[in-house]
């Protein structure tokens, strides 16, 4: 059976390279890692589109070309029940999370994040998995240094990372690269025994 795979972002050239657009930036760099079929624009689902095969597993990439609050109108067009939604990785930015860090979840909360609560209203159940990728600073001991206030927290999420941030990205990007192979193919209780 096949699996969805959405990175979350914002369209636009504006925003390529920001924290928000994390998990769009790594669904990228995942379909060109795997070599799967160039992006097609899908009009009636407002999302960027690539297939693929991970072994033998059929895999759908996805990036709503919606803003991020609207990515659940891009996202059912692809999965039309909260059953299917099982077949579903959201890969995103956390901010709960230090830069340099993943997180594999499932049937949890939006923690606040807008396009992770519009796909949950929009597939009517929260029962999907989650990638989470960090993009807090955090201290030299390692613990983190989340902004706060919205405001402030808009502004952060929307500056372009830095290029020592990107060498770090990069690692994480080949974690999460591991990590969808793994869903896709083994399952989600070993990918988080793996890489939680």
């Amino acid at each position: 059976m096949a699996w969805i795979i959405v990175g979350l972002g914002n369209p636009g050239y504006e925003y390529e390279g920001t924290r928000h657009n994390t998990g769009r930036m790594a669904v990228e760099d995942f379909a060109k890692y795997a070599k799967f079929s160039g992006w097609r624009e899908d009009k009636s689902a407002k999302s960027l589109v690539s297939r693929g095969l991970v072994e033998r597993t059929i895999v759908a990439l996805v990036l709503p070309n919606t803003f991020m609050n609207k990515s659940g109108a891009a996202v059912s067009k692809f999965v039309k029940t909260p059953k299917s939604a099982g077949r579903m990785v959201v890969v995103y930015d956390d901010l709960d999370l230090p830069l340099g860090t993943m997180k594999i979840s499932y049937d949890r909360g939006s923690g606040g994040h807008k396009g992770v609560e519009s796909i949950m209203r929009a597939v009517k159940t929260k029962k999907f998995t989650r990638v989470r990728i960090g993009v807090s600073h955090s201290t030299a001991s390692g613990a983190i240094r989340k902004p706060v206030g919205e405001k402030v927290i808009v502004n952060y999420i929307l500056t372009k990372f830095k290029a020592h941030e990107l060498e770090e990205l990069k690692n994480v990007f080949k974690r999460v690269r591991e990590a969808l192979e793994i869903i896709a193919t083994q399952g989600l209780e070993r990918a988080m025994n793996e890489f939680n």
